[in-house]
């Protein structure tokens, strides 16, 4: 079953699983975009093909908002709205080592092995790396983990794992970027929790929030935010 927390004639977006690709891959695994499309075209009774758009992605393993265009027009704008940075976006991450500083702008310079599917952060430029950025804030302590805020402004490939790796704090669950152990269903624990844009048709302003998944950690939090 979809988890949709937005839909109207030009969006929906979707709370996503860990484990669902967002796109069709070299796996062959079905993609969230198919089962949006089969959604859309049952519901509104469709006939032939359905459009949709990807709008952007999250990596597989990870969960909360994605945003998906059902118009061509809704695509366009929204992907100027991502290319212009003018998206605010909100990630909780979960780390097992609370970084020295509670809140902090984190620069740094990627590259990406596309072999092993894997991006590695530098302090300082380097021949082919790409700058990127992000702010992080400490929202709760817990006994054994720690809640981070992260905003990203920039959007590289495994970003926010690979800057929160590079100051010793990866995320839960990350074995490939330091974590000590996997999680037992393979997430790791990132969420993308708020996407805030301009409708592109409406042009009102528009505040998105995903749930985070349904376990006793995320839950604790959850609650220690909403307290």
């Amino acid at each position: 079953m979809l988890r949709i927390i937005y839909e109207d004639n030009h969006l929906i977006a979707i709370n996503k699983r860990s484990g669902d690709i967002v796109q069709g891959d070299k796996t062959g695994d079905k993609p969230l975009s198919d089962d949006v499309k089969e959604y859309i075209k049952t519901k509104y009774n469709k006939p032939g093909e359905v459009f949709l758009g990807t709008i952007h992605r999250i990596d597989r393993p990870v969960t909360g908002i994605v945003l998906f265009a059902r118009t061509s027009k809704a695509l366009e704008r929204m992907n100027e709205q991502f290319r212009e940075r003018e998206v605010e976006k909100v990630y909780w991450a979960i780390v097992k080592k609370t970084p020295e500083i509670p809140e902090a702008t984190l620069v740094h310079f990627l590259t990406k092995d596309e072999s092993k599917n894997k991006s590695r952060a530098y302090l300082v430029e380097k021949k082919g790396t790409s700058r990127c950025e992000l702010k992080y804030s400490t929202l709760v302590k817990a006994d054994n983990y720690t809640l981070l805020q992260v905003n990203p402004m920039t959007g590289r490939h495994h970003q926010i794992r690979v800057q929160l790796s590079a100051i010793g704090s990866p995320i839960k669950g990350d074995l490939k970027y330091g974590a000590e152990r996997s999680n037992p269903d393979g997430s790791i624990s990132l969420h993308a929790r708020k996407l805030t844009f301009t409708h592109p048709v409406t042009k009102e302003n528009i505040t998105l929030e995903a749930r985070p998944p349904d376990d006793p950690l995320w839950n604790y939090f959850l609650q220690q935010v909403q307290n």
